[in-house]
C-alpha cells in the first residue's frame, strides 16, 4: 500500500466520476453521497439511465488482501443464490480498483426499505437466509479478515479512550473501573459458553444493512465481515424487553435451523457481544474524530454529557450481563 495514502478531502466529484469512467462506464454527472462514514459511498448515474454505487475505501484501514477476501465472500454467497449485494467484476475478473491513489469497488444499485421486524414471518425469513449465509461461512475460514475477540473490540477500545484523553478527568476512574469489570464479566460469559465454532460472518448485521422488497430481504455492506460466533449475526436483530427478544430470537432460529444447526451455548454470548459493541462504537468515533465528517455527523459525541450517559449505559449493561440467558 502507498506509504502516504490520500485523504478523503481530496476525493472530489470530478475524481469520483473519473474513477467510475476509468472502468468503462459512461456517467451522466449524477452523483449522490450515501449514508456512510467509515468509507465514502456514492450513487452514480449512467448515460443509459441506470445507476451504480461506488465505494471508496478508507485509506489505510484494510490491506488489499482483506478487501479482496470480503469481495470473494460476497460473490461466493451470491453464487449460491443468497441475496447479497456483491461487487461487480471487470473483464479480467477484478473487483478492487485504484484511481488517483484511492481504492474503490463498484456495486449494482439495489433499493429497498428497512425490514419490519415486528412481523414473525419476516424474522423467520431472515433466519433462513442467515442460516444459508453461515452454512457457506462455515466451509472455510478467512485468512486475512479479523476475528471478533475481546481484546480488539473491548480491551483496545477502552484503553484507546483513556490514553487518548477522551474521557473527562472527573469520571476517568469510574470509566476505567467499570470497563475492567465489564470485560471481566464478558470473559466469564465466554468461558461459560465454552469452545463455540468461529465461522465467516456478515459481522455487522443490523437492520440498516438489510433492505427489504416485495421479494424479501437482501443483505448489503460486508465491510465488517470477520470470523466469529454465529450469534453475532442474530442478536442485532433483536429489540424490546427480554420476553420480546426471546420471541424474536425463537422465530429467527426456527428459520435458521432449516439450513444449519444453532448452538444454544451461544446464547450466553449475546450480552457479552453487546457490551463489546458498545465499547468499540465509542472508540470508533474517537478514532475517526479527526475526519471532518464525524464532528458534523455526530456533534453530540465527546461532550461531558455524552460520556456521563455512556457510563450510565455501561452500568445498565453490567446488570444485563448478570441476567439469565434468553429463553427460546
Amino acid at each position: 500500500m502507498n506509504d502516504h495514502p490520500p485523504v478523503y478531502a481530496e476525493l472530489g466529484p470530478d475524481l469520483i466520476l473519473d474513477a467510475v469512467e476509468s472502468k468503462g462506464y459512461a456517467t451522466n454527472g449524477h452523483l449522490l453521497a450515501l449514508n456512510s462514514y467509515e468509507n465514502r459511498v456514492y450513487q452514480i448515474g449512467l448515460e443509459d439511465r441506470h445507476y451504480l454505487v461506488a465505494k471508496f475505501y478508507r485509506p489505510g484501514r484494510w490491506e488489499d488482501a482483506a478487501i479482496l477476501e470480503e469481495h470473494a465472500f460476497a460473490r461466493e454467497l451470491l453464487e449460491t443464490e443468497i441475496p447479497v449485494v456483491a461487487p461487480l467484476a471487470d473483464e479480467r475478473g477484478d473487483t478492487l480498483f485504484t484511481h488517483a491513489g484511492f481504492r474503490f469497488a463498484l456495486y449494482p444499485r439495489r433499493g429497498g426499505r428497512w425490514p419490519d421486524l415486528d412481523n414473525p414471518d419476516n424474522l423467520e425469513w431472515l433466519g433462513r437466509f442467515l442460516g444459508r449465509i453461515h452454512a457457506v461461512g462455515a466451509t472455510r475460514p478467512f485468512a486475512h479478515r479479523p476475528t471478533l475477540d475481546i481484546d480488539s473490540l473491548g480491551t483496545q477500545s477502552y484503553r484507546y479512550l483513556l490514553e487518548g484523553g477522551f474521557i473527562p478527568a472527573h469520571i476517568e476512574l469510574a470509566y476505567r473501573t467499570l470497563a475492567e469489570d465489564l470485560l471481566a464479566a464478558v470473559t466469564a460469559a465466554y468461558q461459560r459458553a465454552g469452545e463455540v465454532a468461529y465461522i465467516r460472518l456478515h459481522g455487522d448485521c443490523h437492520p440498516g444493512n438489510i433492505l427489504w422488497t416485495d421479494e424479501g430481504p437482501h443483505f448489503v455492506d460486508l465491510d465488517d465481515c470477520r470470523m466469529g460466533p454465529a450469534i453475532q449475526d442474530l442478536w442485532m436483530l433483536l429489540s424490546g424487553d427480554r420476553q420480546e427478544m426471546g420471541l424474536q430470537l425463537s422465530e429467527i432460529v426456527a428459520g435458521y435451523e432449516l439450513f444449519r444447526d444453532f448452538d444454544r451455548r451461544e446464547l450466553l454470548l449475546i450480552e457479552a457481544l453487546r457490551t463489546l459493541r458498545m465499547l468499540h462504537y465509542a472508540a470508533w468515533l474517537a478514532r475517526r474524530w479527526d475526519d471532518p465528517a464525524f464532528p458534523q455527523a455526530f456533534p453530540w459525541f465527546n461532550t461531558s454529557r455524552y460520556w456521563e450517559e455512556h457510563i450510565l449505559q455501561l452500568r445498565e449493561q453490567a446488570a444485563a450481563l448478570q441476567e439469565p440467558v434468553l429463553a427460546i
